[in-house]
Parts: C-alpha cells; structure tokens; sequence
C-alpha cells in the first residue's frame, strides 16, 4: 500500500510542471510553469524562423536570457531544442524530462465541436484537421506542435486549450452571418471569435479587483494587440465579439485589416485581377496599421509618426482608438450597461497614450476616465476610472498561458 501511496504522490509532483506550448507556421511560444508554487514561470522562449535556413532560439531562465541563431528545420526539431534548454546543466530548470507532468497546446480553432477544452487523443486531433479550413493560417502549426510532442515525449498527456471555447455561449443571433443560411448548415460559416483564454482570465480577474463575483457583472473586454478584439461577457458569459469567422473581422490590427465592406474586396480583386490566395496575403498580412502607414505596425512607432507630423500614421492612430469606442458603445448598448471595462493585452496594458483617446469623452454611457491614474502607466493592474464613475474602468494583466496550464492540470488530474 505504502508503495502504490509513493507513486501516486511522486505522479502528482510530476503533472504539477505544465509545459505550455503555442506553435504558430514558423514559431514556437512555451512557458514551463508550476502548479505547485503559485502557478509560477520556470522558464519561457521564443523560436522563431522554424522551417527556414536560419532560426532564432531565446530562452529565458532565472532571470537570465540565452539567445542563439541555429537551424530550426521544423517542430520536432525546435521542440527537442526546447526540451534540451529545459534540462540543460547551465541554462535549464529541471533535470530530467520526466518532471514535466502534461503539455497544454493552444488551439486556435476549435469549431463548434469543443465547448471546452479536452484531453488530446487521436479522435481529437481528427476533428481538430477536419476544422482547419476555418483557421488556415493557424491551424496547421498547432497540429505540427501536437505531433511533434508526441514524438518527443510519447507518454506524457497533452491539452488542447481553444481559443474558441469561451465563445459558444455566443447566441445564434449574434454568431450567424447575413448569408444564405445553407452555408452555415454546409460549411459552419459564422462567428467564432478568438482570444477567448484572454477574455475569460481578464474578465474573472478583474472582477476579483473590484471585489465582485464576475457571473454578477456586465463586462466589456478589450483586447488590444497586434491582434485585437472586443467582447461582451454577461453575467460569466460571452454573448458576442468583435473577430469573426476568422480572426480578420472587428477591430483594426497590426497587420489585418478588420471590417471592411465585402463588395470593396470583390472590386479590389476585379481591378487587380487577384487570387484568393493574393487576397488572404493582403488582408493578414498587408493591412491594418501597417496598410495604412506604410511600414507601422508597432503602436509605439505608429504614435512616434503621429507626434512627428505623419500624416498616415495619424490616420492610423485615430482609426484604431475610434473602432474601439465604437465597439465599447455597441456593447453596452447590446448588454443595457456595463459594471467593468477592461483594457488588455499589449496596447491595453502598456499604450496609455492609446488608453485616453478610447475612453475619454464617454461621460454619456456612465464612463469618467481618470487620466492621472492611466498617463505613463503600463504593465500593471490598475483601476482608472474616477471614483464617481457609473462603470469601472481597469487595466488588467491577461495571462493566457496560466489558463492553458489551469485548463491542462484540471484536466489530467
């Protein structure tokens, strides 16, 4: 008995180290992370350039960063590079692979099929190829990622953490499209949104700032990076968001385009006779701040050409802060109100200077921003609205990577 007891217990040390992976085409995101210590960050790294002749590897460990420029030939590759940084004498945090208990993927498409996250089995990675039409760019990188842990690391239980997931709850009236409804019955065209980890860890913990239990609220969350969206969470639930079937609708991005009238991209293919394949390029990756700058994708740069007299990058400036009020205000419309607002994610947390032009001027909706409390502030969580304020206004830190590791300990407990 005192033997069974003994495996047990040296099983749950294990599974306590999550590995989190995030694979993208040409790049690997991980975090190792332990459940046991306050969900604390072991180590975490970037490979980027996977595929190509020259990679990129930096690793972070103890406070201390290792970087180095090798080949990267594809993602079995890069994640036994991950692995052997992770028990490496010098650079690593374990000793042995046997420490890391379960791995959780991020996934970004998970259809109708996963309400929740899941166990990875072969069924699972079956409906998860069926669904890659809807996630082209994404999809094909986080089942590369899959497969090449289950090269690596063969016994170890795998997570699949979807992006979609929190956003079923999404009503029929809000996620269907203006379309002939036999192609949402032949090809599930309709909205699925994206950034649901972040939304749902954003709109809990926030709720928590304010002493409030998040399925008591109405929330507005905004996402704000080089891809970013809106969500409406009513009551712990999502009722809608601003991304789409893909992750192009809603907001302006960095590189993506967000809505557009369709009948401008059907002129814009007849006059310059493109492919849906040159159309996919245009809209990912030629669009949004840098569409319309020219060569400004980083909201940092994008404010230093508008400060500079740039005219473009002023476009570029004041479009994105206008689509983000405009959606707040669609919200609160759709929810009758909102209790909490929410700024996330890398402009919400960090551009302050983007923070003023969203929410001021919003004293109709019950919105008073504190300018004071947000000018200069980045990377910390913080209330901002004025203590008279109908709807209290918050930077909240997201996190995705602790709900993947949350998601994938649950699960393989």
């Amino acid at each position: 008995m005192q033997k069974n007891c003994n495996i047990i217990n040296n099983q749950h040390i294990r599974i306590m180290k999550i590995l989190v992976l995030n694979c993208g085409s040409s790049s690997i995101k991980y975090q190792l992370i332990n459940m046991s210590e306050g969900a604390s960050v072991m180590a975490k790294g970037l490979l980027e350039r996977v595929g190509l002749e020259m990679g990129e590897f930096t690793h972070k460990y103890r406070g201390e960063k290792h970087y180095e420029q090798l080949p990267i030939a594809d993602h079995t590759a890069g994640i036994q590079i991950v692995l052997k940084a992770l028990t490496d004498p010098e650079i690593g945090v374990i000793k042995d692979l046997k420490e890391i208990g379960a791995v959780g993927h991020r996934v970004a498409q998970g259809g109708e099929k996963f309400p929740d996250s899941c166990v990875i089995t072969d069924e699972v990675i079956e409906a998860i190829e069926s669904l890659k039409d809807l996630a082209p760019l994404h999809t094909p990188g986080n089942l590369q990622g899959i497969r090449a842990m289950q090269k690596v690391l063969p016994g170890v239980k795998q997570v699949a953490v979807f992006d979609t997931s929190f956003h079923q709850t999404i009503p029929a009236k809000a996620f269907l499209y203006g379309l002939p409804y036999e192609y949402y019955k032949k090809y599930r065209m309709r909205r699925y949104g994206f950034h649901g980890t972040s939304h749902r860890f954003v709109a809990e913990k926030g709720a928590k700032m304010i002493g409030k239990d998040w399925n008591d609220l109405k929330i507005i969350s905004c996402h704000l990076g080089s891809g970013a969206s809106v969500c409406a969470i009513d009551h712990g639930k999502s009722i809608d968001t601003t991304m789409g079937m893909t992750p192009l609708e809603g907001l302006i991005m960095g590189s993506r385009c967000g809505d557009v009238d369709p009948g401008a991209l059907l002129f814009l293919m007849e006059k310059e006779n493109l492919s849906t394949e040159d159309m996919s390029k245009i809209l990912n990756k030629k669009s949004g701040l840098i569409g319309i700058t020219g060569d400004k994708q980083d909201m940092r740069d994008v404010r230093a050409g508008r400060d500079a007299g740039d005219e473009r990058a002023t476009f570029a400036f004041d479009m994105f802060a206008l689509k983000v009020k405009k959606y707040i205000g669609a919200y609160m419309a759709e929810m009758n109100g909102c209790d909490l607002l929410i700024m996330t994610g890398g402009i919400g947390e960090n551009a302050w200077f983007m923070r003023k032009p969203i929410l001021q001027d919003m004293e109709f909706l019950g919105i008073k921003f504190d300018a004071s409390a947000s000018d200069n502030m980045m990377g910390e969580d913080r209330i901002i609205s004025t203590s008279d304020s109908k709807v209290t206004v918050a930077v909240v830190t997201t996190d995705e990577e602790y709900v993947i590791a949350s998601d994938t300990y649950r699960l393989v407990q």
